[in-house]
């Protein structure tokens, strides 16, 4: 049973990081109707970002970690944020009204430049770290074996829920959010009542794409590192969960990411680490097969 226990804290952890990649995913495609292949590379930019603004200001002399940490994630967010509005603006809006396989074939010329620049950058080595956040809890011990909750690992889950709610309050209180889900419904009409449908687009990949900083900065301070390819294979796995959980929705990203950080955790736990990705992706097709929509995801009405 504690086995079980410190495997559910870990898969909660890891179904974290996915659902803050996988809420970028969903918000895209909820308003433009295309999956942004880049986002997985855009995350990846904001662990290199963190990495590197850490770096420096330990350089500079400053001490205090949670003003360091606050310091990273502002600058990581708004650089990154940045690159999440020039992939919109290259890949994304002179392809907008073209054929709908023309932007998705962009975004995924876009990732391969970004990977490529990356690892040209920084280089194809993996970027380790010292361990930032130290300390942690034992919550329980049973024959020698003790279920532990790292600080690390508090603040990643307490953070990933904070930016859900503060998200979701944004899409379903603001301005933007009303903005957003005109959009969603029909852009022409929502730039007939006054909808700024170019602008709202925009603040939508520059969200997402401070999403995934976060989550580039909470998987640098979890597992230590960064490399140039993570990007590639984090982006896929929380297109996954925004799958399964419905893409389009918010929460249905959050469910979807957790579900595949508990299958991939369990799975490796129980069974064999190498066929981790064949169960979370047969699950994925299960769940489909009954629920096309995923977990939480709407049915599709036909506009006419």
């Amino acid at each position: 049973m504690e086995y079980f226990a410190q495997q559910l804290i870990n898969g909660i952890v890891l179904g974290s990081i996915y659902g803050l990649i996988a809420i970028g995913y969903t918000m895209v495609y909820g308003i433009v109707g295309m999956i942004n292949f880049a986002h997985g590379d855009i995350f990846m930019i904001g662990g290199f970002i963190a990495l590197i603004s850490f770096l420096i200001l330990v350089s500079f002399g400053l001490t205090a970690i949670p003003l360091i940490l606050l310091i990273v994630l502002l600058v990581s967010m708004a650089i990154t944020a940045l690159y999440g509005w020039t992939v919109e603006r290259i890949a994304y809006r002179p392809l907008r009204h073209s054929f709908r396989l023309a932007p998705m074939l962009s975004a995924i010329g876009m990732s391969f430049v970004l990977s490529n620049y990356s690892q040209v950058a920084q280089g194809a080595r993996v970027k380790p770290v010292p361990p930032i956040i130290t300390g942690g809890y034992e919550l329980a011990e049973r024959n020698g074996f003790a279920v532990q909750v790292s600080n690390v690992q508090i603040i990643v889950v307490l953070t990933t829920v904070a930016l859900l709610l503060v998200f979701t309050w944004l899409v379903s209180r603001t301005r933007l959010g009303r903005d957003m889900r005109a959009c969603e419904q029909d852009q022409t009409m929502a730039a007939l009542l006054g909808v700024d449908v170019d602008r709202t687009i925009s603040m939508t990949f520059v969200i997402g794409a401070a999403l995934a900083a976060v989550a580039g900065m909470m998987y640098l301070l979890y597992y230590g590192l960064v490399d140039f390819y993570m990007g590639f294979v984090a982006g896929i796995k929380a297109f996954t969960a925004a799958v399964l959980g419905g893409i389009g929705s918010l929460p249905g990203a959050m469910l979807g990411g957790l579900a595949i950080g508990l299958i991939e955790t369990m799975w490796s736990a129980y069974f064999s680490i190498e066929y981790k990705d064949v169960a979370a992706f047969s699950i994925l097709i299960v769940v489909l097969i009954f629920l096309p929509t995923g977990l939480l995801g709407r049915p599709e009405v036909e506009k006419v």
